[in-house]
């Protein structure tokens, strides 16, 4: 390895670990914290909550406000100049760790639908999230910067955070305990599926546009 690499690799990591302790950086852990109680909440619940209705209600909440404080982080740190090189990197890597890990919960209880296609819209989400996650720390390590997500990503976040917060909430109790589910919970369900399909799309374009920009030397969002 020649000496302008080492140094150049040398630069990069202390980039990366500038300003680690800064506010937005704190927020980003704290949800980090969030998703494991998160995740053990929903899991003990069990599916639709049948385990324990309640936890699934706590669960539901913790993972909208787990979602919510990802704005939060991306604020302040935009409003105060706290932007850094390991926020650009650990703040999507919360997202993915929530996002994935719920759907992974969700196809698992069957709450995807038909449990063959749950795992298949799991799979595209995980080669996406992952094979991106991977690209980000290559190109740190060849000494480039980290890409910030783009709007078609961010956008896909926000859509992906909304159909499943809409699964989480277990609304159904409310449906009475006639055999058939109600025209109102038919629609909820459509709706909800509808969200994390469209952010299922927007998911592998955007991660196209990101390998795009990565392999043609472009280093903008």
């Amino acid at each position: 390895m020649t000496k302008d690499k080492k140094q150049s690799q040398s630069s990069a990591s202390s980039s990366l670990l500038d300003g680690w302790n800064a506010p937005p950086n704190l927020v980003t852990y704290s949800r980090i914290v969030l998703v494991v109680i998160f995740l053990g909440l929903y899991i003990a619940a069990g599916a639709w909550g049948l385990n324990n209705l309640p936890m699934r209600w706590v669960a539901a909440i913790l993972f909208i406000v787990a979602a919510s404080t990802d704005k939060l982080d991306g604020w302040m740190a935009r409003r105060f100049n706290q932007v850094t090189e390991l926020g650009k990197l650990m703040d999507p890597i919360a997202d993915k760790l929530l996002t994935c890990a719920t759907l992974v919960v969700a196809a698992a209880f069957g709450e995807l639908g038909p449990v063959w296609l749950g795992w298949i819209v799991v799979a595209l989400f995980l080669i996406r999230e992952l094979g991106i996650t991977v690209m980000r720390f290559f190109v740190i390590d060849t000494g480039g910067k980290v890409i910030a997500a783009a709007w078609p990503g961010k956008l896909k976040t926000l859509f992906q955070c909304i159909g499943l917060s809409m699964l989480m909430l277990p609304v159904w109790q409310f449906a009475g305990t006639s055999g058939d589910n109600p025209l109102w919970l038919n629609a909820y369900l459509f709706l909800t599926y509808l969200m994390i399909f469209v952010s299922l799309v927007l998911c592998l374009y955007s991660g196209a546009i990101y390998l795009i920009n990565t392999f043609s030397g472009r280093r903008k969002a």
